[in-house]
């Protein structure tokens, strides 16, 4: 069966997001001062072929613990859909 991997891929709270920083201060630039604490990540969708969707959670958990997030910097989750 195939699986959707919906995953998303943030930096620790704990930790300074330069680049959310620097688009948070560009937005009150361009006037939209109401809006705060901008945190940049990455969105991944990945296609599994699993016989199961825990096998295909499995394989997700893997691929980012592996490959995906840098695990002392970020933190990821993710949702499986069927197809």
């Amino acid at each position: 069966m195939r699986y959707t991997a919906h995953i998303n891929i943030m930096p620790l709270k704990e930790l300074l997001d330069p680049q959310g920083k620097a688009v948070n201060n560009s937005l009150h630039n361009l006037g939209l001062t109401n809006l705060q604490d901008v945190r940049i990540g990455k969105h991944i969708t990945l296609a599994i072929d699993a016989p199961s969707k825990s096998h295909a959670e499995n394989q997700a958990t893997e691929a980012c613990k592996k490959l995906l997030a840098n695990q002392v910097m970020e933190s990821f989750e993710f949702t499986i859909t069927e197809g």
